[in-house]
């Protein structure tokens, strides 16, 4: 059984369902006794304000028209007492719609925010970043809406029908005309519904792509800067400023018309019901008290009918916002996490006694690294690049080799099975580096890692990094903003490849460690590359020449197999295919 220390918690194994409809349901399922009492109170609430129109009729009748001195007391005293029990259950009823709201809201965020974290990068493939952050910005508090006017709708429901019933027993055309005139006019709101949910949507969307255009500007500022892009960003932000400006306009006609709606109706209802009510005083058909209190329940009715156009404006807007999030709750992970990896043969660590006990120290000392779906080898203590004219392909393989995709691909390291191997013993030896390496906020000391700074120095050296470490203030002490934002793309993906190699792993695999560094630099590192991972197992992923011609081995692969091996210039002589790729056809 979860213990939670705060009453909004919900469970870690919470699988929110992937619809608008349906996650605005699972949400109130997990609420129900506050929306219970909301509805407590809010009944009572909307009754006592409703009977106060009898009660001042049956004072006109049964104490001024009757001359009854006591009566008129009486029912004073009633419309004090319903005025008393308003007051009170006003509070109790406003208590429960804030609560019931910010139990909504922060459990959407709390859903969303375990999914975001679930689907890693493979959510910003899915939608924009912008889309995301618009969500966490303003979609949450617009779920926790619908929420907040149940208390209030429950008591204009209750509060409709017992004034209908009154009426009906005063006059049965009037009762009549209530209990028929008031759904049809609700009905109609469907008018509006659609087009204010479609138009509702279009805007969301274009703020969305609004935020995204910001948010990869601040991510590139530097680089934007650096080329003089400036102008060609402001025109952008202009152009999407004014179809933003444009969702807007379209929309604000149909949300005007159902704001209009909620004056409009209920004032028809005034004029109805007041007008035939007098034409039944004036044919002597109802008392003097009957009409006021006729009367007192059309300027009544206003309320509940205004209530019912809300919750349709608030449930229209809740439902836009969770299409949003739900959108978020249904991007699959491009991996398991890690607690979900297979572990065939091992939990944590090699059992004591076991047979593949010392294995690992076997491996480290050298044995090779065999993909049988892609028939590639990877040769002990040797260099070796893998190169694909489709960079998903060699992507793919590198992650099988490392063990960070699910599932059991075959893969073996001298003969012993990677997937019966214990997976952070797999993620230790064996180190794949993203060509977009993610740098996390902090000092650059902690976020190369490494045991020292003559260490990190050499890696720096070794990564042509030398530029990024003098780009902060303070040096190795100096901060890393989150992501590396202070840093151009280049120096980002060379302070990446000096953490990888202060890894010093048995097998690292870089996957495109230069794709963003100039002709120069990308030499440098080839040659110090070679030299600093001299006797140790390596694996390039990609197609540069400069690093091709340093590899002593590279493999050609086509349709996830490979086709060709050997040495690059042999390669370029030999193979036509794997010129294409290389010279990128340009021979």
């Amino acid at each position: 059984m979860a213990h939670h220390t705060w009453p909004f918690a919900l469970d870690a194994d919470a699988a929110p369902p992937h619809d608008a409809d349906r996650l605005i349901l699972w949400l109130g399922r997990r609420q129900w006794r506050t929306l219970l009492g909301g509805v407590l109170f809010g009944v009572p609430w909307m009754l006592s304000i409703a009977l106060v129109p009898a009660a001042v009729g049956r004072a006109i009748d049964d104490g001024l028209v009757a001359r009854d001195a006591r009566a008129l007391v009486l029912w004073a005293g009633v419309i004090m007492g319903l005025g008393l029990v308003s007051a009170v259950t006003t509070n109790g009823r406003h208590w429960f719609a804030v609560r019931n709201w910010l139990i909504a809201s922060f459990r959407s965020a709390v859903v969303t925010d375990r999914a975001v974290r679930r689907a890693g990068p493979a959510l910003t493939r899915r939608m924009p970043a912008g889309e995301v952050v618009t969500s966490f910005a303003s979609d949450f508090w617009r779920m926790g809406n619908v929420f907040d006017i149940t208390a209030r709708l429950a008591g204009a429901i209750v509060s409709f029908v017992v004034v209908s019933v009154i009426l009906l027993q005063g006059s049965v055309l009037l009762g009549v005309l209530m209990l028929v005139g008031g759904p049809v006019l609700l009905a109609s709101l469907s008018l509006v519904m659609r087009p204010l949910q479609r138009r509702q949507q279009a805007q969301r969307h274009e703020a969305g792509l609004l935020t995204s255009l910001g948010a990869d500007t601040v991510a590139g500022l530097r680089v934007l800067r650096g080329i003089g892009g400036e102008d060609a960003f402001l025109a952008r932000y202009a152009e999407q400023s004014a179809r933003v400006r444009q969702a807007g306009v379209r929309l604000s006609p149909v949300q005007a018309t159902l704001d209009a709606a909620e004056v409009l109706l209920p004032g028809i209802f005034v004029v109805l019901v007041t007008g035939v009510g007098a034409h039944l005083a004036a044919a002597g058909e109802i008392t003097p008290g009957q009409l006021v209190a006729f009367y007192g329940y059309t300027a009544f009715l206003t309320m509940p009918m205004r209530t019912a156009t809300e919750f349709v404006d608030k449930l229209t807007r809740s439902r836009v916002a969770a299409r949003r999030i739900a959108t978020i709750l249904s991007v699959e992970p491009d991996h398991a996490l890690a607690d979900e990896q297979p572990r065939v043969a091992f939990d944590d660590r090699v059992a004591a006694g076991s047979p593949l006990e010392g294995v690992l120290d076997d491996l480290s000392r050298g044995a090779p690294l065999v993909d049988p779906t892609s028939d590639v080898v990877i040769e002990p203590g040797r260099l070796t690049a893998i190169v694909s004219a489709r960079p998903e392909e060699t992507s793919v393989i590198a992650h099988r080799l490392a063990r960070t995709t699910p599932g059991r691909h075959g893969v073996r390291w001298g003969g012993v099975p990677v997937d019966d191997l214990p997976i952070d013993e797999v993620r230790a030896r064996i180190v794949v580096s993203e060509s977009d390496p993610h740098l996390f906020s902090g000092p650059l000391r902690e976020a190369l890692g490494g045991s020292s700074d003559t260490e990190r120095y050499a890696a720096i050296e070794v990564a042509s990094a030398t530029d990024a470490l003098d780009a902060l203030e303070g040096g190795m002490d100096g901060e890393l903003e989150e992501r590396g934002r202070t840093l151009s793309g280049g120096q980002r993906q060379r302070v990446a490849l000096a953490r990888a190699l202060l890894r010093d792993p048995d097998v690292l695999v870089l996957v495109e460690p230069t794709s963003a560094v100039d002709a120069h630099t990308e030499a440098r590192v080839a040659e110090r590359l070679v030299g600093h991972r001299a006797g140790r197992t390596t694996v390039l992923i990609t197609a540069s020449p400069l690093l091709l011609d340093r590899a002593d081995t590279v493999l050609l692969v086509e349709h996830g197999r490979v086709t060709a091996q050997g040495r690059h210039h042999d390669l370029l002589r030999s193979t036509p295919a794997y010129r294409r790729v290389v010279l990128r056809g340009e021979e």
